[in-house]
């Protein structure tokens, strides 16, 4: 990773910061475009809630993040909820408050995410891997990607993710992932894709 970019684990004072690349970086995603359906909103409606999101984790330490924020990865542990309280019991008034008459629609949507997620072996749950819009293209996210794997694979635990973007299938394939399964979103919404990586040995 290049001098300036530099990765660390993101401090409670990142929160906002690494909400709003997560916005940027989301903000025509096939699936968070598409539940965020109001172009005008989407992007302080998804800063506010991958801001929930990061918050309720940070205390994991497997938050990172570049000098500038310019890429962030939001990790799950093993063994750690997504949400910490009191930050759980905030989403479902958050959505609420978000996007109104798509809560429903919403909720379903993070239902079919955890039902999809594999509960057969403990592994790094990548949450949310985003680049800033205006350093997309050089590499930055899946560097910082490459780093993250690297801690993980010294622990020798494997990794999932959930892949909302079709293009971006070559690029996880390329460090280690694999097609665990896909599901679709309700009212015909996207198809998302599951994928799991075995540990490589050093």
């Amino acid at each position: 990773m290049a001098d300036d970019e530099t990765s660390r684990v993101a401090e409670p004072s990142d929160v906002d910061a690494v909400a709003q690349t997560l916005a940027g970086a989301f903000f025509n995603d096939p699936v968070w475009g598409w539940v965020f359906n109001e172009p005008q909103h989407r992007h302080d409606q998804q800063a506010a809630f991958w801001a929930l999101f990061v918050a309720g984790s940070i205390e994991h330490r497997w938050v990172w993040t570049t000098s500038r924020h310019e890429a962030v990865s939001l990790w799950i542990p093993p063994g750690c909820p997504e949400l910490i309280e009191p930050y759980k019991a905030r989403l479902e008034p958050l959505v609420e408050e978000l996007v109104g008459p798509r809560s429903q629609i919403m909720f379903e949507v993070l239902d079919r995410f955890e039902a999809a997620h594999p509960a057969h072996e403990e592994h790094f749950y990548l949450s949310l891997l985003g680049t800033h819009p205006d350093h997309r293209g050089n590499g930055t996210g899946m560097r910082l990607l490459a780093e993250n794997l690297a801690r993980i694979d010294e622990r020798r635990m494997p990794a999932y993710l959930e892949s909302t973007n079709p293009a971006n299938l070559k690029r996880y394939e390329s460090v280690g992932f694999e097609v665990y399964r896909q599901f679709e979103l309700p009212e015909d919404g996207p198809v998302v894709t599951t994928m799991w990586r075995r540990p490589r040995q050093s």
